[in-house]
């Protein structure tokens, strides 16, 4: 069995994780990997299109071709990468990407970036404390999420790994676990509110 091709790394590159079913992506999400690429000094992100989310029932997920589509409308950046790495690669939970790509791309560091309405619920996750463990954690600020975030179970388990956010530039390099809170403008938009808006238009 032949191992689906990467994207172009090279040695030491400083490669954000941003995963998701985009359905449908928007203006928040290109937000918090614009903020990520910044703040983080990233060299690159990888948007992450994935097959669905375990948490979540697949109905009505359009496939993942047609999301690629449309995340790459709304990825507008240089050192953005759409990719479906997790159906090519055949993972399906965020602990068993993370383990493949540390094995196959062991001189990169990888960088998980989430939005802070997923740290509060991290500790769902399966495998979440080994994930925590085993790449840093970048959690950008999300409308109505912060404090949830912020007193997460993932928050207190972790919370002597948690670095100062104006100490963004280090976490790449950090030995996990190792985890940033990144404030900044929040954009007032989610993929739920978007699907219920275009029902009932």
């Amino acid at each position: 069995m032949t191992t689906p091709r990467l994207p172009a790394t090279l040695p030491g590159m400083r490669v954000g994780l941003y995963g998701g079913s985009f359905n449908p992506p928007h203006r928040g999400h290109a937000h918090v990997a614009h903020l990520a690429l910044q703040r983080l000094r990233l060299d690159r992100i990888w948007w992450l299109v994935t097959p669905g989310n375990p948490l979540k029932s697949a109905d009505g997920l359009p496939d993942v071709d047609r999301r690629l589509a449309a995340v790459r409308k709304v990825a507008h950046h240089p050192r953005a990468i759409v990719t479906d790495l997790e159906s090519r690669l055949g993972t399906r939970y965020t602990i068993d990407l993370v383990r493949r790509l540390k094995t196959l791309r062991p001189a990169v560091r990888f960088v998980l970036v989430i939005g802070a309405d997923n740290w509060a619920t991290f500790h769902r996750w399966g495998g979440w404390r080994e994930i925590a463990r085993t790449v840093p954690i970048a959690v950008v600020d999300r409308p109505g999420a912060t404090f949830a975030a912020l007193a997460s179970p993932a928050a207190r388990a972790f919370a002597q790994a948690r670095i100062s956010e104006r100490d963004g530039g280090l976490l790449p390099d950090l030995s996990p676990p190792a985890w940033i809170f990144i404030a900044g403008i929040k954009v007032p938009l989610s993929s739920s509110q978007l699907r219920r808006s275009a029902t009932r238009g």
